[in-house]
């Protein structure tokens, strides 16, 4: 009898749900709630369907659309090229699939979050997941869980923004460099509509996680959602942008396969 491989045992547990397959993605629609910058400054579009066909004299047995839509819409990647520190880096299609593919390690600051919706994570914190976890491991993809998915059927919610700015948690200038620098992570994720706290603009260097991460050839990742389905360590993610050539970022389809015991 021929000795069932390692690939054929991770087939047979998705079928018996010993490992289990969460969708991390949020649903991509009209409705799906898109960064706004203030002016002077240009924005990015939603998500509308054209359609080419509809089972009509245009398309008797077929119905398709055309996609108007922005790289960085919805659950997106962010991919170096994105950014000016960057910008000599992988556009989305050059990203190596290997890097796609990794370790999930879930920081939890939903209480944090909850009680300041400003929070921002900083080195400290990162030590101490380790101290309680483990070093994050080469590859790995850092999840910042805040909870702020909940949010995201409402723009203005999700958003969060008044006079002074939007509010929403991410990574300090020292975090996003302790991230960068100090563990050779993948890439990093988050619940929000950016990889960059609300007030990021205001910080030096302006958007610290974009500027240092994606200048290090890391990763973003944003409008993850069920991350409070997973463990802290012990997932494994698989990112699933489009190919664009030249994309500075695309949608993506987000898994995580996680073992259940």
């Amino acid at each position: 009898m021929t000795t069932p491989s390692l690939l054929d045992a991770v087939q047979a547990a998705i079928s018996t749900g010993s490992i289990e397959v969460l969708d991390l993605t949020a649903p991509l629609s009209p409705q799906t709630p898109v960064l706004q910058l203030p002016p002077p400054f240009a924005n990015t579009i939603a998500l509308s369907l054209e359609t080419v066909s509809d089972f009509n004299d245009l398309g008797p047995m077929w119905k398709w659309h055309n996609i108007h839509t922005g790289e960085h819409t919805g659950t997106h990647v962010d991919a170096p090229a994105h950014w000016v520190t960057g910008r000599d880096g992988w556009t989305v299609d050059q990203i190596p699939p290997a890097r796609l593919i990794g370790p999930a390690v879930v920081v939890d600051v939903t209480e944090q979050a909850a009680a300041n919706p400003d929070f921002l994570l900083g080195p400290e914190h990162l030590v101490a997941w380790e101290a309680e976890y483990g070093q994050i491991p080469e590859g790995a993809w850092v999840l910042l869980r805040t909870g702020w998915s909940a949010r995201n059927g409402s723009q203005e919610e999700f958003l969060n923004a008044d006079e002074s700015g939007p509010h929403t948690p991410g990574p300090s200038v020292a975090g996003a460099q302790w991230l960068a620098s100090e563990r050779a992570i993948a890439g990093f994720g988050v619940e929000t509509v950016g990889i960059d706290a609300g007030s990021a603009g205001g910080m030096d260097p302006a958007f610290p996680a974009h500027y240092y991460l994606l200048g290090a050839g890391r990763l973003g990742l944003t409008q993850l959602q069920q991350l409070d389905r997973l463990p802290a360590t012990g997932a494994l993610l698989i990112v699933q942008p489009l190919p664009i050539v030249g994309g500075t970022g695309s949608p993506a389809r987000v898994l995580a396969l996680v073992e259940r015991r």
